[in-house]
């Protein structure tokens, strides 16, 4: 897939791009053309943005040397960090992060087989033990913490992330459901489902920045490839769906992009930018 071009180039000042299916390729890996693309960008005066629900201190471990560049939109736009200055925080009330845990235990006690993280400011939290959970939260989790009992935690609590070994879509998303009347229930991956605080996504975190930076959507570019990556595509005038991006994010994106596995982000910025 050749990425796309326009006769002019456009007054970007804000790029921001999910991680996992988007950026990273399958083996969760940024290409190395990425790293003198940011240069170029920050050079013509563009922020660029990792947007993703991963945790904040996941996402300045993968960008070394130039995180305090970049701004970060961590846990699915509830944690907001420019060049290490806080910029928002959005967190759910502990008497919901409670119950989340509670509804999560009895799904997976009635035979679901799911892990319950409970993320929160300063780090996450797992009573799961086993392995095959461990393995999957830390690769999204850089502190990351096993305990006995997640709500004796003492934290600010951002999200609540589910994983389900089998399918997020089919069988966690029924089960917590009902928290939708009140909460914002995303569906982030194909094993992962995240409850946050109502209203709270990564458009609105894009939003923030914007305002804060004094940054128009027409003056945005973005990269998504799934669910969590919806409201994204509503607050720029360049938004990009993967090739391999869900059905319905390429419904609500105005342009596609190479997959992920095809460096499509790096080769759209350059053909767009003409870097």
């Amino acid at each position: 897939m050749v990425p796309v071009s326009f006769d002019h180039i456009p007054d970007i000042r804000l790029i921001a791009c999910d991680m996992d299916g988007t950026l990273l390729d399958d083996a969760h890996a940024i290409h190395d053309d990425f790293w003198p693309l940011v240069e170029a960008l920050h050079a013509r005066g563009i922020k660029f943005c990792p947007a993703s629900g991963r945790q904040y201190y996941n996402l300045v471990e993968r960008f070394g040397p130039i995180a305090d560049t970049l701004t970060f939109i961590a846990e699915n736009g509830t944690f907001v960090v420019d060049a290490g200055r806080e910029l928002s925080a959005d967190c759910l009330t502990q008497t919901v992060a409670h119950e989340l845990v509670r509804v999560a235990r009895t799904t997976h006690s009635a035979g679901a087989n799911i892990g319950v993280v409970l993320c929160g400011k300063h780090s996450a939290y797992i009573e799961r033990s086993d392995d095959a959970f461990y393995r999957e939260a830390a690769q999204y989790y850089h502190r990351l913490a096993q305990v006995e009992d997640l709500c004796a935690v003492e934290d600010e609590f951002l999200k609540v992330a589910i994983y389900d070994f089998v399918s997020s879509e089919q069988f966690s998303a029924p089960a917590f459901a009902h928290f939708g009347a009140t909460h914002q229930v995303v569906i982030s991956g194909q094993h992962w489902l995240d409850v946050m605080a109502a209203g709270v996504n990564k458009g609105t975190a894009i939003r923030h920045i914007q305002e804060s930076l004094r940054i128009t959507p027409e003056q945005t570019m973005v990269f998504g490839d799934f669910l969590n990556d919806l409201e994204m595509m509503d607050q720029a005038r360049y938004s990009f769906a993967m090739a391999n991006a869900h059905p319905l994010l390429k419904e609500r994106a105005r342009y596609l992009s190479p997959s992920n596995t095809d460096n499509g982000v790096v080769r759209t910025i350059k053909s767009v930018l003409k870097i």
